[in-house]
């Protein structure tokens, strides 16, 4: 993609705050919301996460460019559906950025309400979300995932909740697995932290579809126009209904929960030792 040579009286001039036009391999104009590219097809707003040299971590750019491409789906009258992927092909979303990770209990907080407004988004939006799941979905990118209403995972996919390894636990995901795939099930990834293939997360009710690598972002396209196809208003009632009762004191909890098992020795010792990229010595008394 190259940036746009637009002129001040062109739509660049009343673009949001750090984003900027593009031009795709088709000439057509796309936006770029911080770390995000935004393009419509149709009827169908494509959400690209664009950091692969950090595997679309949960960056600032990238944070930011899911909350104002939700929300500029949400207000564009003509998008009747989203897709959320990754760029780079390795990865959907590796999860937070571990590198800016600040152990001050206030810091901590802080970012971990922004993290779960943006892991939330695609729950609060008004009309339906796809994660295209290529590559791994771990951590904050397997929230992400479990956030939007759909997933579609490429052959390649991997999902997981990893925290454990770094002396954490999920913090959406502690609100949301279970529901998804059991109790039991939620625990075992949780504590163990492993990855699950895109064939088990679909017999585990995970996602919706398995599709090869090649026709993943031209099955969720598919797959979009026909919700796009339905009434509008009916389709919109429906998530509505059933995402019912999310969110609420669970959620305020994993919120008060993070920054204190951020204070503890497991946690500075699982996180620096990621930095290291070495194995975590974790307390054995």
């Amino acid at each position: 993609m190259t940036p746009s040579s637009e002129t001040p009286s062109s739509p660049s001039s009343s673009l949001p705050r750090n984003s900027h036009l593009l031009t795709n391999p088709s000439g057509k104009h796309m936006l770029r919301l911080g770390s995000v590219n935004y393009d419509v097809q149709d009827n169908i707003a494509i959400l690209t996460l664009d950091e692969p040299n950090k595997l679309n971590a949960l960056t600032r750019g990238i944070r930011m460019g899911i909350r104002e491409g939700l929300q500029r789906a949400d207000q564009d009258d003509a998008v009747r559906v989203s897709i959320i992927t990754g760029a780079g092909g390795k990865a959907f979303c590796a999860g937070a950025d571990i590198g800016t990770f600040d152990f001050d209990p206030e810091k901590a907080r802080a970012f971990f309400i922004d993290a779960m407004e943006v892991l939330s988004a695609p729950e609060r939006a008004l009309k339906p979300v796809i994660a295209a799941v290529n590559g791994i979905a771990y951590g904050g990118g397997f929230e992400l995932a479990i956030a939007s209403d759909f997933i579609l995972a490429a052959e390649s996919a991997r999902f997981a909740v990893p925290e454990i390894k770094l002396g954490l636990l999920p913090g959406f995901a502690i609100v949301r697995l279970q529901d998804i795939v059991g109790r039991a099930k939620a625990k075992e990834m949780s504590i163990l932290g492993d990855p699950v293939d895109a064939a088990e997360a679909s017999c585990l009710g995970l996602v919706s579809r398995v599709v090869p690598d090649e026709r993943l972002l031209v099955d969720a396209i598919a797959f979009a126009q026909r919700i796009a196809s339905q009434p509008r208003l009916a389709v919109q009632m429906a998530k509505s209904f059933y995402n019912r009762g999310l969110g609420g004191n669970e959620m305020r909890h994993a919120i008060d929960g993070f920054p204190f098992l951020l204070m503890h020795a497991d946690a500075r010792e699982g996180i620096n030792a990621f930095r290291e990229k070495r194995e975590p010595r974790f307390d054995k008394t």
